[in-house]
């Protein structure tokens, strides 16, 4: 038997080199037999997707795991590993330990609570005969027969290995890994030489590397044979282990082979085309990939390659997948003369709608062409809905440099492929466009309504409901309780009266009955409860569902269908979700939906027209019970619109974060559009506003700018440069580049002897903005320091000077031509993402003025007599009254008894004169986290005048809450009452109500939530 190890992926992998990331590795050791995996360059989440074969022939053994950080000129270092005996695979259910996250261990001299990151395997025990045959499919020209296959010692065969590894696909682990005997021996002579300084020396230049492909060259030049024969004998031999069928069938075979999987994610290298195309993703597959279209051969023409030739698509024995290979000679460039090049592509998933093709590009002919492949993923999916009725498709290809061998060229190599590939590609779009028409956004916009009239809930009756929900053993053990204690009591004769009873009253008179009662009455409450919340769980729409947007600009729309997979919190199974949007400060909360963990909602949300295009949406799924709960999150999502293409989110499933969504792979259904309702005018209004901030003319950029700086950073056609200003950023040494502003993004990008450094942040990552005074170092010039919030701009962090001890990074810019104007607009672009509590404080006493609370003729404020109101807390303090004033006095004890309380931002206004012995004050505040989950605002209006004996003050206050669920439906009514006992100190007296402005079922449950926390407020508050 073999022991079969398939290394996944890993993840929260510790940075352990100074740019923030790692170059990790995994090696595997079992006995005398070492293997390893490709490196994954600059990767703190790395994915390998290789398999191991291991030969098994003690069950005492242990798989050593580990996982390195690759460098270059050191050794390398240690991140983590895991031990694993072999028993426990073998004794595991079907010999297999299955796919799991396994969490790295440190050496035995580290300490054990360092989080070295997880690595995700799938470890099993495989027959030798299906071992043998995948084998034999790793080097299918040469398995020909079971002796031949046996024969792992056999020179010949080893040299038949090393004549087919070119070919292999990147998803098949190479031969040398599967031959234990070859790997072991190879690996072995290289450690060797590289343990010694000459071998050290010769692999920083890169000789070490060099001599063992020219060894290894030379060793299969012997057995070489001419091209023509070889290609011909390859087609003779693989005639008896493949299958070459058309290419319909071969699309309809693999439709019915496919169980569901999910498409490949995109290669790490990037994206080289995002387009979507009015076609079926049938259709668009056939043009790009049948043998009968002429798009692959017009495509070679345009780009200058000659010598095509393609083999037919061929299924292999003892894999799913489709494969063929493409041959051609690439046109000669500046550098690099005409080479051949060979192309294996392989179907991932074809199940009729989605197509997922990985093509790997072999180019061993040119400089360093032995250490590297060029990947490519063409994944094809259904594009968005047309107003026509026309299918339409979607197609990314995306890309990476597969590196088998270190070179200290990889940079060089990686940037040469990278232009080639852009180059190539836009021949490949404009020429695919000729023969199929790409889908405008224009015509996305106009389907808009057409998606959003279509969202309507399916209606269920009440009775289908109920029986839905009290079909369970609850209910049916509660129903056969009931029907038993009826029967009982038909047939029992009544009892004598004894004890304690009278007429009318019996009483247990066991401790069994006693028991039994009590069993009883706990099973009755729980159906009193299912009940209470069967009737609550009806259809209730949220506040802003269907509220239309006000304005013109840019107009955000969510359209939330259904969740999957919530997490439930309580004993029930089940949990009482709602969302929460939010974008540029702004909230949209949807309705809660009572004891479902598959909600289905259907409805719509619009945000008020804005004028920059928003950066970001923050989705967040809550568990409701109240809005001064310990709000349970069952994950959260961020919609980043500067990443993700708008198209796109017009229909999308989104994966929710957090320890509770991902342990229930929780995901959200959306659709999302962004329209621009002034076109051009909104550029041109946004950049007035900032010159009257700036003080300076800002001076709109062409369509050619624009499209240049969106490319520079790979941002969506809507974004626009404001400014740029040319400055140095300061890290270890200066790098001069020039800094880029725009309405969302702060970037900067510099091009130093082709070492590209390239980033940008939002500008609401931005916590903070100081400026330095100038220094020797920083030539004389001010230095703008910008502090993002924490866990923000992870992915600029290379270009951060230093982090705090909080770990929030922060950036140092300095030497600009112009330092005034630029921090100038830095500053205004900044506070116009952003709104500080004063503004908030002004806003709020603006609408306490338009909405004037009127005070009646008997002095009660605000119709609070109205309100039934309870005494929620009582003291009496040793204090003088005047003492118990100073916390309503909006002075400084004011202010730390409210911080005590939980209250951060405090802003209030003068006590203003109303009538005689009344005065009236604004107050504005923010929940701390610990009081409300959702750090809810709160504007309030208290009133003051003496008691009636003028022995001491009544204070009335009415608050309202802002950002929390149902916070438009009540407002808060609290009385304080501080009667003077002279010598004794002061009584304090607190009574509250909640007065309801909208009807809802849950009243009760609303406002007992809201009492109990504001009774431990006033304890907090009144504490002396």
């Amino acid at each position: 038997m073999r022991l079969v190890v398939d290394v996944i992926e890993a993840r929260n992998i510790p940075a352990m080199d100074l740019n923030g990331f790692s170059d990790p590795y995994v090696k595997l050791q079992l006995g005398k037999q070492r293997q390893r995996t490709k490196v994954v360059k600059k990767s703190l989440n790395p994915s390998w997707g290789e398999v191991f074969f291991f030969k098994v022939g003690d069950l005492k053994g242990e798989l050593i795991i580990t996982v390195l950080d690759e460098d270059k000129f050191f050794n390398d270092d240690f991140i983590g590993y895991l031990k694993l005996p072999v028993s426990l695979v073998f004794e595991a259910p079907q010999k297999s330990l299955g796919h799991v996250w396994y969490p790295l261990n440190p050496r035995n001299n580290k300490p054990k609570n360092k989080d070295l990151g997880e690595i995700l395997l799938n470890i099993y025990f495989h027959q030798n005969g299906s071992s043998k045959d995948l084998r034999c499919y790793a080097s299918s020209s040469t398995c020909t027969s079971p002796s031949r296959q046996d024969d792992s010692a056999s020179s010949k065969e080893e040299k038949s290995i090393t004549l087919t590894q070119k070919s292999l696909p990147a998803r098949i682990p190479p031969p040398w890994r599967q031959e234990d005997g070859v790997s072991f021996k190879e690996e072995r002579s290289i450690s060797l030489s590289q343990k010694s300084l000459a071998g050290r020396i010769a692999q920083i230049f890169n000789k070490n590397s060099d001599a063992v492909v020219t060894t290894s060259t030379n060793s299969t030049d012997s057995v070489e044979m001419p091209e023509n024969s070889k290609a011909d004998a390859l087609d003779d031999k693989s005639d008896d282990q493949s299958s070459s069928v058309s290419f319909e069938e071969a699309m309809k075979t693999m439709e019915s082979r496919d169980q569901g999987s999910d498409l490949p994610s995109n290669l790490p290298g990037g994206v080289l085309v995002d387009e979507s195309y009015v076609i079926s993703p049938a259709q668009l597959n056939a043009q790009l990939f049948s043998p009968d279209s002429s798009f692959p051969k017009s495509l070679a023409e345009v780009q200058g390659s000659t010598d095509t030739q393609f083999s037919p698509w061929k299924f292999d024995d003892g894999d799913p997948g489709l494969k063929r290979i493409y041959t051609y000679i690439k046109a000669p460039t500046k550098f690099i003369k005409a080479t051949k090049a060979t192309e294996e592509q392989t179907y991932l998933k074809a199940d009729g709608k989605s197509f997922a093709v990985l093509a790997v590009v072999s180019t061993p002919d040119v400089p360093y062409g032995s250490t590297f492949k060029t990947e490519l993923m063409y994944c094809i999916t259904p594009g968005p809905e047309l107003p026509s009725g026309e299918q339409s498709s979607h197609l990314v290809i995306s890309w990476r440099m597969n590196f088998l061998q270190g070179t200290m060229m990889k940079g060089m190599i990686e940037n040469g492929a990278r232009q080639g590939l852009k180059e190539g590609f836009e021949h490949f779009t404009t020429l695919l466009a000729q023969s199929v028409k790409p889908v405008e956004s224009k015509d996305i916009g106009l389907n808009k309504e057409q998606i959003l009239g279509s969202l309507q809930a399916e209606p269920v009756s009440d009775w289908k409901l109920a029986v839905q929900y009290f079909a369970n053993f609850t209910m049916a053990s509660t129903i056969f309780m009931a029907l038993y204690v009826i029967v009982h009591i038909w047939l029992a004769a009544p009892g004598t009266i004894q004890g304690l009873e009278f007429v009318g009253l019996d009483l247990p008179d066991s401790i069994g009955e006693f028991i039994v009662c009590g069993v009883l009455i706990l099973q009755g409450e729980r159906v009193m409860r299912l009940i209470s919340r069967f009737m609550q769980a009806r259809a209730r729409k949220g506040s802003d569902h269907g509220v239309k947007a006000q304005g013109d600009g840019w107009l955000l729309t969510v359209a939330l269908i259904e969740g999957s997979n919530l997490a439930a919190v309580d004993s029930s199974g089940f949990c009482d979700p709602y969302v929460v949007f939010t974008c540029n400060g702004k909230s949209r909360t949807s309705s809660i939906k009572f004891q479902k963990s598959r909600p289905e909602w259907n409805e719509i949300f619009e945000f008020d027209a804005m004028e920059e295009p928003p950066s970001v949406l923050d989705v967040e799924v809550f568990d409701f019970d109240g809005p001064f709960d310990d709000a349970t999150s069952l994950g959260q999502a961020e919609v980043n619109f500067l990443k993700t293409n708008i198209s796109d989110l017009a229909d999308v499933w989104i994966p929710l974060q957090g320890k509770l969504a991902m342990a229930c792979q929780s995901k959200l259904h959306l659709r999302i559009f962004l329209d621009n309702t002034k076109g051009g005018y909104v550029v041109k209004e946004y950049l007035s506003k900032m010159e009257k901030e700036v003080g300076k003319k800002i001076n709109l950029r062409s369509p050619q700018t624009n499209s240049a700086f969106q490319k520079l950073f790979g941002l969506p056609p809507e974004e626009f440069l404001i400014n740029d200003f040319t400055c140095h950023l300061k890290r270890k040494m200066p790098l001069q580049g020039r800094l880029f502003l725009s309405a969302r993004i702060i970037g900067f990008h510099a091009n130093i002897f082709g070492h590209k450094t390239n980033f940008f942040f939002l500008w609401e990552d931005i916590e903070d903005i100081l400026v330095s005074p100038p220094t020797l170092a920083s030539m004389g010039s001010p230095i703008i320091v910008i502090t993002l919030r924490l866990g923000r701009g992870m992915d600029a962090r290379h270009g951060a000077r230093t982090q705090d001890e909080e770990g929030r990074l922060k950036f140092h810019f300095q030497s600009f031509v112009s330092f005034n104007v630029a921090h100038r607009t830095i500053m205004a672009l900044w506070k116009a993402r952003s709104l500080s509590p004063e503004q908030k404080v002004q806003i709020a006493e603006e609408e306490s003025e338009i909405k004037c609370l009127q005070t009646e003729e008997s002095g009660s404020f605000l119709g609070v007599e109205d309100v039934s109101m309870s005494e929620i807390f009582s003291v009496t303090l040793s204090v003088p009254i005047s003492s118990v004033m100073e916390i309503f006095s909006g002075g400084e004890m004011d202010r730390k008894a409210m911080e005590r309380a939980g209250c951060l931002n405090f802003s209030c206004s003068q006590w203003d004169s109303e009538s005689a012995d009344v005065y009236e004050r604004q107050i504005y505040f923010r929940f701390d986290k610990r009081v409300s989950r959702f750090r809810a605002e709160v504007t309030s209006t208290q009133q003051k005048s003496p008691l009636a004996d003028e022995k001491g003050w009544l204070i009335e206050e009415v608050r309202t809450l802002h950002g929390v669920p149902l916070g438009d439906y009540y407002n808060l009514h609290i009385r304080y009452q501080m009667e003077d006992l002279k010598a004794k100190g002061c009584q304090v007296r607190v009574f509250a109500g909640v007065a309801w402005l909208k009807s809802t079922k849950n009243q009760k449950r609303v406002a007992k939530n809201i009492l109990s926390n504001l009774e431990e407020r006033m304890q907090e508050l009144f504490r002396f």
